[in-house]
């Protein structure tokens, strides 16, 4: 089952590149009707999961390259499973927004299939091999949705992604490597490696493979100070790129650092969890003053991403430097809820910002006002997924902030402190938006808008929803969550 959810995207690519060039719609429905089936497989793949039982289930192990100790093995825990789901949903969410999109339409569908298919596949990928292979299919894609269908600086963003996302990419393979030859026998399977430790008690080798992992995984996440290509790459990217970007691209650095970075070093993430630390609060207090001083609405949504995933390396931080059984889990638990999170808010953000942008031409703030009494249903989930990426009760990011909160006050009253200073200041950017965006007075030039239509409401509402179960009853993901946090060092 999980196999056919990795590859069935490939499927309905192929399938997609055959149909002839003169029926988009048909090939548009072909592609959100493959990315809806993936959504309902990730539904079954839940269902079947059991929190109190094995910590990798769903598993298939195949021979792949013998001769090099590589399989193909594919399995879930409750991470990799949730980050799955976000990512079916997401992928089918954007299909049912670039419905009516027709330029170079075969291969637009075919990219983001074959992307969603590499995101399944680095998620459910339990061969460091394996897991390399799938990171690079997944980000390729990206590159070429920018350079092609982006705005005006679309090359140049593209490159810059490209070479941010190349030279992480290079890093975490030297760093596999490293951990491939310390094992005897030599293999790449992921379990082994995570029982073995076979750094344990080589500290200078351990520590450069920490580095090149923190540097493979900090591109992506994005961490201070590699984040400089987000920006860029969130701007030129067309809306349905921003939204697979920051929804589930960023989540492959996040839960490359929880999933992989903790459990292979969790002596020297110990070490040097202090580093993680400053790292964090860097990266939070960073994005939210960097946020604070846009007057685009994209680039500041794009500079929120980075707060936000701060404190997703703020509960590895924690993680690291705890011994602390209960604390540690608080703090992965609230790491990885803030990925979901920030999937399903900020993934919304972007669909609302491409839309307003999409009917008027322009992202300024400036050039808005009033939006609350000409397009209410515009407004009111725009203040519903502003107030969940602040952190108001009753939504998602509250729940995922409070846990990483917990655990690091737990650990550290000042690293709290400061890490509340950019929920400070995150608030306060967020309400200026709301103030300046929706409410006052509309200016003499602003540009004519409509309210949603029901083709953007399916692809919005859904977010809004996930964000609103999740921020009411928690309870309903987070055992699944709990029950990888609660097996993550079993190597350690």
């Amino acid at each position: 089952m999980l196999t056919i959810e990795i590859f069935l995207p490939l499927l309905t690519g192929l399938i997609v590149l055959a149909l002839p060039r003169s029926r988009p719609t048909a090939i548009r429905w072909t592609a959100l009707g493959g990315a809806f089936l993936t959504l309902l497989i990730a539904i079954v793949l839940w269902i079947g999961f059991d929190p109190g039982g094995a910590a990798l289930q769903w598993r298939l192990t195949v021979p792949w390259i013998p001769s090099i100790g590589a399989s193909y093995d594919v399995a879930v825990n409750g991470i990799s499973l949730s980050l799955i789901a976000l990512t079916a949903l997401l992928a089918t969410l954007v299909m049912v927004y670039v419905l009516p999109e027709r330029k170079q339409v075969k291969e637009h569908a075919f990219l983001f299939l074959l992307m969603e298919m590499g995101l399944f596949g680095l998620f459910a990928a339990q061969d460091l091999l394996l897991f390399y292979l799938f990171f690079e299919i997944a980000l390729v894609p990206m590159y070429f949705i920018i350079g092609i269908w982006g705005h005006e600086r679309r090359l140049y963003a593209a490159i810059k992604f490209f070479i941010y996302t190349r030279v992480g990419s290079l890093a975490m393979l030297l760093a596999f490597l490293a951990l491939y030859l310390g094992m005897a026998p030599h293999t790449f399977s992921l379990p082994a490696i995570i029982a073995a430790q076979p750094l344990a008690d080589q500290p200078l080798t351990a520590g450069l493979v920490l580095l090149g992992l923190l540097v493979g995984f900090g591109v992506k996440l994005p961490m201070v100070p590699l984040h400089n290509w987000l920006p860029d790459a969130h701007v030129e990217a067309p809306t349905e790129g921003s939204v697979m970007l920051a929804g589930v691209q960023l989540k492959m650095g996040a839960y490359g650092l929880v999933a992989l970075m903790l459990p292979l070093l969790p002596q020297t993430t110990r070490k040097y969890g202090w580093v993680l630390l400053i790292i964090a609060l860097i990266s939070i207090i960073y994005g939210a003053l960097a946020a604070l001083a846009q007057g685009d609405l994209k680039r500041m949504v794009a500079y929120t991403s980075v707060n936000h995933m701060g404190y997703v390396l703020l509960g590895v931080a924690v993680a690291a430097l705890t011994t602390d059984v209960g604390i540690r889990q608080l703090a992965l638990n609230g790491a990885t809820l803030q990925m979901i999170s920030h999937g399903l808010l900020t993934g919304g953000l972007f669909f609302m910002v491409g839309i307003l942008q999409s009917a008027t031409g322009t992202r300024q703030m400036a050039r808005f006002g009033g939006l609350l009494g000409r397009i209410p249903v515009y407004s009111g989930l725009f203040a519903l997924l502003v107030f969940g990426s602040l952190g108001l009760p009753g939504l998602s990011g509250f729940v995922a902030e409070f846990q990483v909160f917990g655990a690091t006050l737990s650990l550290s009253p000042w690293a709290a402190a400061l890490a509340l200073l950019g929920v400070i200041i995150t608030t306060g950017l967020f309400l200026r938006v709301l103030i300046t965006v929706l409410m006052g007075e509309a200016p003499a030039d602003m540009p004519a808008v409509i309210d949603l239509n029901r083709r953007q409401l399916t692809a919005l509402v859904p977010l809004a929803v996930a964000s609103l179960v999740i921020g009411i009853a928690p309870g309903l993901i987070l055992p699944v969550i709990d029950a990888a946090t609660r097996l993550l060092f079993q190597g350690g």
